[in-house]
């Protein structure tokens, strides 16, 4: 790997995590169009679908465990719930990460292009869950759960991410869960689904290693700074930035395919 190539994919891995901190959002859903279109513009190394979706699907295995390990001691993890979710998602994210060896260019990329448009609306539904419930009288539909889990985990497996921006309102609207809740609980279901993908993904030989492991590194250390900062300011308009970013590669994608 030359130096610049390295410069390249950390800056992608640093500013895709530090933004996805900073919005409680997966970084896959912005890292693999930067991973796409980026390094090409530099004359670097053009990564085919199936090695962008190799590589998020490392990154965003090791991203979760600080995320999962942070909440473990908070008492907003539903057990029930990632159970559940947890292992419809797993299933799910090993079919569509084994499944998408067989996959072409193109079809990876609609695939991406459909996750792109829904992720982008996702970002104006309110984010808000019902909070009088107490966290040990939650109930939800379980099989419910459980199917779209499922569904979620085939696809997000498919582009290597883990589903975090449609397991949240997913869990909020649909299941009705308290926000803290949510929030504890999908990083623990993000990282079982993350499980899945990357094994899919690495048995098939769709994970090019190197640049992965500059992904991990950049995300561990920019994550963290990012949900910081998150804390302390009005994200709104940055969320309505990135969703027309997002808008905006989907139909460069979709055009790409369509062309």
């Amino acid at each position: 790997m030359s130096i610049e190539l390295f410069i390249v994919l950390f800056l992608i891995g640093f500013v895709g995590s530090y933004i996805s901190g900073m919005l409680g959002i997966g970084g896959s859903i912005i890292k693999y169009p930067m991973l796409l279109y980026i390094p090409p513009l530099f004359g670097l190394a053009a990564f085919s679908a199936h090695e962008v979706a190799g590589i998020s699907a490392v990154q965003v295995f090791f991203a979760t465990i600080g995320g999962v390990w942070a909440y473990r001691k908070g008492g907003y993890l539903n057990k029930t719930l990632i159970v559940y979710m947890g292992v419809s998602v797993l299933i799910g994210s090993l079919i569509g990460g084994v499944g998408s060896q067989a996959m072409s260019e193109a079809t990876i990329n609609t695939v991406y292009g459909v996750l792109a448009l829904i992720a982008a609306v996702m970002m104006f539904v309110p984010k808000k869950g019902r909070e009088d419930i107490p966290f040990d009288q939650i109930t939800f539909n379980k099989w419910l759960a459980a199917i779209l889990a499922f569904i979620v985990g085939i696809s997000a497996g498919i582009v290597g991410a883990a589903g975090a921006f449609l397991l949240v309102p997913i869990m909020l609207v649909v299941l009705k869960i308290p926000t803290r809740v949510t929030i504890a609980s999908s990083l623990a279901i993000t990282f079982i689904a993350s499980i899945g993908t990357t094994i899919g993904k690495v048995t098939t030989g769709q994970v090019e290693y190197m640049p992965a492991l500059v992904m991990v590194v950049a995300s561990l250390i920019a994550a963290p700074l990012g949900a910081k900062l998150g804390k302390k300011m009005n994200t709104k308009i940055l969320q309505i930035l990135l969703a027309f970013i997002i808008l905006a590669t989907a139909i460069k994608i979709w055009l790409d395919i369509l062309m």
